[in-house]
C-alpha cells in the first residue's frame, strides 16, 4: 500500500515519511548538470521519495549537492572512483525503499515520472520493471526520442535481450529483484543496464517488463559521452548475450533466438570495424567487407536509397568513402540516428 502523503514543514520543505521509491543518482563527471537533475526530482508530483546521490570520486559533486541537502529526502555519498556499476550498487545498498528508480546525474525526470511508474509496480506484482520514453536533448542535431518505433506494452526477457523492447536507463524496478540477482555486474563497462534488466527478467520468467508509452524523462546526449561509442556498446551487448547463452541448458527453446541475436551483434560490430578500416585509409578492402557484411544485415538503413547511392559512388571513387564515413561518425557523436544494426544497441547507454 502507498505510504501516507509527505507533509510539509513551515518552510515548505517536505518532511519525509517512509519513501515509496529510492532514486539513485550517480554523478561522476556531470556536476554542471546535476542541479537540473535534482530540481527535476523536487518537481515530482509524487512526493514520497528519497534520493541517494553518489559522487563516484568526483570532488565537484559535493559543492553542487550541498544546497539540496536542506531537503531531508536527499542524501549524499562520497566514495572513491570505481565506475558507475559499483556506484549504483553502493547507493542502492544505502537506500531504504522497496522500489528503485535510476536517474543519471545529467538527465531529468518529468514531473509525472514517479507518479506513473511507482503505482504500476505497487499494484501489479507480475511486473518486474516499468520503463517509459524520453526526449533526447543536448548535443543532438534535432528532436528525437529514445523509443522511436512502436513496441508492446509488455514483454518477457527475450524482447529485452534482443532490444525489440527498449528499456530506458531511467526505469523503476523492485529492490528484491535487484538483490536476488546480485545487483549490477561491476565487470561491465558498457551495456551494464541491459545486463541488469535481462538478469532481473530471467530470474522470474513469468514476470513482465512494462512500457508506458509517454515521454516521462529527458536524456542528455553529450558529444563525448559513451552514447557515441557504438562499438563499445555493441561489445557490451554481445557480452550480455554470451552470458545468457552460457546459462541455457542444452535443448532450451531460447537457444536459437539468443544465437541469432549474438550473430547479428557480431555482424554489426564487424560492419563498424570495416568502417574503421576505410577511415584509416584501407578503402578497397574495407568496402569489400562492408558490402559482404551488409548483405547479411537485415537493416532498413542499408536498403535505403542513401546507402545504395553511397555504395555506387564508392565503387566508382573509393577515395570518397573515408571522408563521407568520417562525417557519419561526427554526426553520430552529436546524437544523430545510428547506422545499420547497431542503432538498437545505443538508446539506453552512455
Amino acid at each position: 500500500m502507498p505510504a501516507p502523503a509527505t507533509s510539509l514543514s513551515t518552510s515548505g520543505i517536505p518532511i519525509p515519511g517512509t519513501p515509496r521509491v529510492s532514486v539513485i543518482v550517480p554523478a561522476f563527471g556531470v556536476a554542471p548538470y546535476l542541479r537540473e537533475a535534482l530540481a527535476s526530482l523536487q518537481r515530482q508530483t509524487l512526493q514520497e521519495w528519497e534520493a541517494v546521490v553518489i559522487d563516484d570520486g568526483d570532488p565537484a559533486v559535493a559543492k553542487v549537492v550541498t544546497p539540496f541537502l536542506a531537503d531531508p529526502r536527499i542524501r549524499f555519498l562520497a566514495t572513491a572512483n570505481h565506475g558507475v556499476s559499483t556506484a549504483r550498487n553502493t547507493a542502492i545498498a544505502a537506500a531504504k525503499a522497496p522500489l528503485i528508480a535510476l536517474l543519471d546525474g545529467d538527465d531529468l525526470f518529468r514531473p509525472g515520472y514517479l507518479a506513473t511508474t511507482v503505482p504500476l509496480l505497487e499494484a501489479d506484482s507480475s511486473l518486474r520493471l516499468v520503463t517509459c520514453n524520453a526526449r533526447k536533448f543536448g548535443a543532438v542535431s534535432g528532436e528525437r526520442l529514445c523509443v522511436e518505433r512502436p513496441q508492446p506494452a509488455r514483454s518477457g526477457w527475450e524482447g529485452v535481450l534482443d532490444r525489440s523492447f527498449n528499456v530506458y536507463i531511467g526505469s523503476t524496478f523492485r529492490r528484491v529483484d535487484f538483490e536476488a540477482v546480485g545487483g549490477f555486474d561491476e565487470t561491465m563497462t558498457h551495456a551494464e543496464d541491459l545486463d541488469l534488466w535481462v538478469r532481473i527478467m530471467r530470474a522470474r520468467p513469468e514476470g513482465q517488463a512494462c512500457y508506458v508509452d509517454a515521454v516521462l524523462g529527458e536524456y542528455r546526449v553529450r558529444a563525448q559521452s559513451a552514447s557515441a561509442q557504438g562499438q563499445k556498446l555493441l561489445r557490451g551487448s554481445l557480452k550480455v548475450q554470451m552470458k545468457v547463452r552460457a546459462s541455457l541448458a542444452p535443448g532450451d527453446g531460447a537457444i536459437p533466438l539468443v544465437e541469432q541475436v549474438m550473430n547479428e551483434t557480431r555482424e554489426a560490430l564487424a560492419f563498424e570495424e570495416a568502417i574503421d578500416r576505410i577511415v584509416a585509409g584501407q578503402a578497397r578492402s574495407g568496402l569489400a567487407d562492408l558490402r559482404r557484411i551488409g548483405q547479411h544485415l537485415e537493416s532498413a538503413h542499408l536498403n535505403s536509397p542513401l546507402w545504395q547511392i553511397a555504395f555506387a559512388l564508392w565503387h566508382l571513387a573509393p577515395a570518397l568513402a573515408a571522408p563521407m564515413l568520417r562525417w557519419r561518425r561526427r554526426a553520430h557523436s552529436r546524437g544523430a540516428a545510428r547506422g545499420p544494426a547497431s542503432s538498437s544497441y545505443i538508446e539506453t547507454d552512455r
